[in-house]
């Protein structure tokens, strides 16, 4: 049976390619079915940085936010349709909303309701360390980041929320979904 990963994408560019391409391995070596959720901004975000055609390649569906709980992912989330949900990247905005309970876009409402169940639940925030971060922006131009105090703060108050595993960068993605327990399906 394979691992079925529901992988939810907020809007943020950093980490965003070195995300895709831990999924793509993943999809190239792994037995895994990958449904992608993108928040209305991941989808612009997406767009923007020209990796649609890579995300069609790595996901089996593709899922766009239209409000809060539309597509309807929770209910597959929380009935055994999926063995684990990755949210990667994840940006400043999503964890903040995520630490404090806010789940009102298609992603955190897919955190919140997921973490009532036990479906292993892996973040990927993008503002973990002090100081600057590089990232590149779309048409290769690096881009110099200064993270603030209080997304660092946030990003290590995730830790400590009930269900949620936090990675520390995209290269943890594989080994993390390889530890997924395969779940028999309520719902499929």
């Amino acid at each position: 049976m394979p691992l079925r990963v529901a992988w939810g994408i907020t809007g943020s560019g950093d980490q965003l390619a070195e995300t895709f391409a831990a999924m793509s391995a993943l999809s190239e070596t792994e037995d895994v079915q990958i449904t992608a959720v993108l928040s209305k901004a991941a989808d612009k975000v997406v767009r923007w940085y020209r990796l649609r055609g890579q995300l069609d390649a790595i996901a089996g569906r593709v899922l766009i936010e239209k409000d809060a709980n539309t597509p309807f992912i929770v209910g597959k989330l929380q009935t055994g349709g999926f063995d684990c949900l990755l949210v990667a990247p994840a940006t400043a905005n999503t964890v903040a909303k995520l630490v404090h309970g806010i789940a009102d876009t298609i992603i955190t409402n897919a955190v919140a309701q997921t973490g009532k169940t036990d479906v292993p639940i892996y973040v990927l925030p993008v503002d973990q360390r002090e100081g600057v971060t590089v990232t590149t922006r779309p048409g290769g131009e690096e881009l110099r980041l200064t993270i603030r105090a209080v997304d660092i703060e946030n990003s290590r108050r995730l830790a400590g929320v009930e269900g949620i595993h936090v990675l520390s960068g995209p290269q943890e993605i594989g080994s993390a979904l390889k530890g997924c327990p395969r779940r028999k399906s309520e719902g499929r």
